[in-house]
């Protein structure tokens, strides 16, 4: 393969997680054991450092229907209300009127923020189920594909233009950022938030590393990436959320000045060097070692006669159970609040999925796998907590970018 970012042919590996199912694939009981697996491998680029899957899996398997929801938690929903409220308040308080492009919208829940704020919005959503969740909650969407086509059919310029959570999974890269700069306004900003590798690294987070997630950028490489097609980062900042994300602005070349903000953030990221090989395959050394000691705590509370659970069935969660291979011999369910994922089971590890309010009976053990959104959690079990309940999270996330 060639580089996704830059064609480069000079690509390194830098970590194996084995053969896998795709993550989101989660199954109805009557179809366990037909998921198809694939390579789930990082690797490197030596010519512009970016960091990517060396397999593909087609973006119509992955996208046209899957069962994640953008509002589920309390957590993310604040997030991207302060994103917008940041965003409006910056460039376009005054502004008479201004449009709003939701790339990737998901269930409508950035799209309403910038709606209450004034905006005109769109979203465009690959999955239609999702879109027509979206669209029944006044959040006006495309069950469609972004990319070029897309962009030229809509035939419209946009102030704002939000890609959270997607810009990585792109099969499409550059056609999708092309079409980025066809929608983009003269004085437009596109808000970019991603999942940080430097912050990945720093937390041993490899459960963020799934077959959806074709991209892990830093802020060289993502800079790069945008260059190519006559955009540029301008500003950004480190958030907690996803346990380590950054929030880019980008323009047209040539429109606004870089800020100290984000010049700081890029000389804190060449002074950690993860823009180098060596750091992969430090992280890769980490990782070994994490699953180590999670399955020694798991192993001990097994022994113990204890009752163990997963907390939450994110899509991340099944990159680590399948690579530590922690199946129905450890965690009897996986309890979630998404609805859409009541009654099915977790691909590979085939752990079946039930809703917070059918637990009858607390486990003495969580094993939480959706440990991005701790401070939530904790806070609302502390009555279990009280009660002597553990909620072992097997990847803590650093409380800051430095």
């Amino acid at each position: 393969m060639r580089c996704r970012i830059c064609d480069s042919n000079r690509l390194e590996p830098a970590l194996d997680l084995g053969n896998q199912p795709w993550a989101n694939h989660f199954l109805k009981p009557a179809a366990v054991g037909t998921e198809p697996v694939y390579p789930l491998r990082v690797v490197f680029c030596a010519d512009c450092h970016g960091a990517q899957l060396d397999h593909t899996v087609p973006q119509a398997v992955m996208f046209s229907d899957h069962t994640y929801l953008s509002g589920t938690t309390q957590t993310l929903t604040r997030h991207f209300e302060e994103t917008a409220r940041l965003i409006d308040a910056q460039f376009f308080a005054e502004a008479p009127a201004k449009n709003m492009l939701d790339i990737g919208s998901n269930d409508g829940t950035q799209l309403l923020v910038y709606k209450a704020l004034g905006y005109d919005v769109l979203g465009v959503e690959s999955s239609a189920n999702i879109a027509q969740i979206a669209n029944k909650r006044g959040a006006p969407t495309l069950a469609e594909f972004y990319n070029l086509d897309c962009a030229q059919k809509i035939g419209r310029k946009f102030e704002v233009i939000n890609a959270s959570g997607v810009f990585f999974h792109l099969e499409e890269l550059h056609s999708v950022t092309e079409g980025i700069r066809e929608s983009l306004a003269d004085n437009g900003v596109f808000v970019v938030q991603f999942l940080y590798m430097k912050s990945i690294m720093e937390n041993t987070a490899f459960d963020q590393i799934y077959h959806e997630h074709l991209l892990y950028y830093t802020l060289e490489t993502v800079t790069h990436l945008l260059n190519r097609h006559g955009l540029d980062s301008f500003d950004a900042y480190w958030s907690s959320i996803h346990g380590g994300s950054i929030i880019l602005m980008a323009t047209h070349q040539g429109r606004r000045e870089r800020t100290d903000r984000l010049n700081q953030l890029m000389a804190l990221e060449s002074n950690a060097g993860v823009n180098r090989l060596e750091a992969y395959h430090a992280f890769a050394d980490r990782v070994r070692a994490l699953k180590t000691e999670n399955l020694a705590v798991l192993d001990r509370a097994r022994g113990e006669g204890k009752t163990l659970y997963g907390f939450g069935a994110p899509v991340k969660g099944n990159t680590l159970l399948n690579y530590m291979g922690i199946g129905l011999d450890y965690l009897t369910y996986l309890v979630e609040k998404n609805p859409l994922r009541r009654g099915l089971v977790s691909p590979g590890m085939h752990i079946p999925i039930i809703l917070e309010e059918e637990v009858t009976r607390p486990p003495d053990l969580y094993f939480v796998l959706a440990w991005n959104f701790k401070n939530e959690i904790l806070q609302n079990n502390r009555d279990l907590i009280d009660q002597g309940v553990v909620f072992h999270f097997p990847i803590n996330p650093r409380p800051s970018n430095d």
